[in-house]
């Protein structure tokens, strides 16, 4: 089961996203954070973070590049938090996959969708704010553009959150999805 989790910054997403993962039924929760946690401020918000999901009994697994690269149990119900950073990573880090991104992340997408129970994924909502952008930021917009779009085509569920209100998208396979564990 896939379940896309959208919404602008501040939105509720992330505690919407976390409830939903308590709700799903046995199995072990494990939350994949993709923020590279620069600097000591960084690193102080992760290590808050860290804490945080540790009292709601998530197992934390980093990730900042090479989602396919990640082996889990079949009995696991999964938080990636979040897209937008995976994205930012794959493009822009020495070790990320630059022009092949948003395959690379789909690809490691299906590959964790073949290993556990559930995944819950959340990523921002991005081209509402009208502004202008240089050329890199375009980029990367497009590419988180891309990805949320190929994502939202296959999820089971697709909700935004919007002032802490879940807005349901879509709440079923679409018919030739791959949300479903095969």
């Amino acid at each position: 089961m896939l379940h896309l989790i959208t919404g602008g910054s501040g939105s509720g997403k992330s505690g919407y996203a976390e409830r939903q993962v308590q709700m799903a039924g046995p199995g072990r929760r494990i939350y994949i954070a993709t923020m590279i946690p620069y600097g000591e401020d960084g690193r102080q918000r992760v290590e808050r973070h860290r804490k945080l999901r540790r009292e709601k009994n998530f197992e934390t697994v980093e990730c900042y590049t090479g989602l396919g690269s990640l082996s889990l149990p079949a009995d696991a119900i999964v938080l990636l938090e979040c897209m937008s950073n995976l994205v930012a990573n794959e493009i822009f880090e020495p070790d990320g996959a630059h022009e092949r991104t948003v395959q690379t992340v789909l690809e490691g997408v299906d590959h964790l969708l073949e290993q556990v129970q559930s995944l819950f994924i959340v990523t921002n909502e991005i081209f509402s704010d009208g502004m202008t952008y240089d050329e890199e930021t375009r980029r990367y917009l497009s590419c988180l553009g891309a990805v949320n779009q190929a994502l939202a085509a296959r999820a089971d569920q697709v909700t935004e959150v919007v002032c802490g209100i879940p807005c349901e998208i879509r709440r079923q396979a679409p018919e030739g999805g791959r949300g479903a564990k095969r």
